[in-house]
């Protein structure tokens, strides 16, 4: 199955992306075939073509509770997204992870994306464990 991995974040976008990586790298020993991009630098990609969308933010400030406007602007044109399978994630923080992590989930099911599971992760390693025993049929 073809599988995004969407991210954004304005800090700590270097541990973002190695938890990307994990994720990436679980996903691909299950057999699948995963793109990872970020959306501040590819704003037009869109997801309508993958079966799979794992959208990954991490928060603005050390006490963000507030998902980047960005991440909702592209999330509205970014495709027809209705009904497609999804994980959301945000990247461990010390106050509001669980907060950030419900907006983003929120956000997610408004442009009809049906949640299949969520998370607070911190490091690659804990990112490529979750992927592995994500269930996602090929297809």
């Amino acid at each position: 199955m073809r599988i995004a991995i969407a991210t954004f974040g304005t800090r700590r976008a270097d541990a973002l992306a190695k938890v990307a990586q994990g994720l990436s790298a679980g996903l691909e020993n299950q057999g699948h075939q995963v793109d990872i991009f970020d959306v501040k630098k590819d704003r037009e990609k869109k997801l309508s073509m993958y079966g799979y969308v794992i959208v990954g933010i991490s928060g603005d400030a050390i006490y963000s509770r507030k998902i980047p406007s960005q991440v909702l602007s592209y999330l509205k044109n970014a495709g027809n997204l209705v009904g497609k399978r999804s994980f959301g994630f945000v990247l461990r923080q010390p106050f509001f992870a669980q907060k950030l992590l419900s907006r983003l989930m929120t956000a997610m099911e408004a442009e009809g994306m049906f949640l299949k599971y969520s998370e607070v992760l911190s490091t690659k390693e804990e990112a490529e464990i979750i992927a592995q025993r994500l269930s996602i049929e090929k297809g």
